[in-house]
């Protein structure tokens, strides 16, 4: 395994557990910026993966529009979560 293989599976990591961490605060708390920022490193997270998948696994195959999608949607939810918290 090289370097950007270990970086790139860190990245899905680090991002999974922030959402886990995010969704549990959110279970004992109830508070909606939780959620949707859960919901944001979850999509981050997805992104993350599909970084690995294009550009180590499946080099043969093009999965940047996944990945760019996944991504906006998690930046989209954050987004949304903190324009939302903000109006309340």
């Amino acid at each position: 395994m090289s370097g950007l293989e270990a970086i790139y599976l860190l990245c899905a990591t680090t991002s999974l557990v922030a959402a886990w961490l995010l969704l549990r605060g959110y279970l004992a708390r109830r508070t909606p910026l939780l959620l949707w920022s859960s919901v944001g490193f979850a999509g981050l997270a997805v992104n993350n993966v599909l970084v690995y998948f294009d550009l180590v696994l499946f080099k043969a195959t093009d999965l940047s529009v996944p990945r760019t999608i996944a991504g906006v949607a998690g930046v989209v939810s954050l987004l949304v979560g903190l324009i939302w918290e903000g109006d309340s």
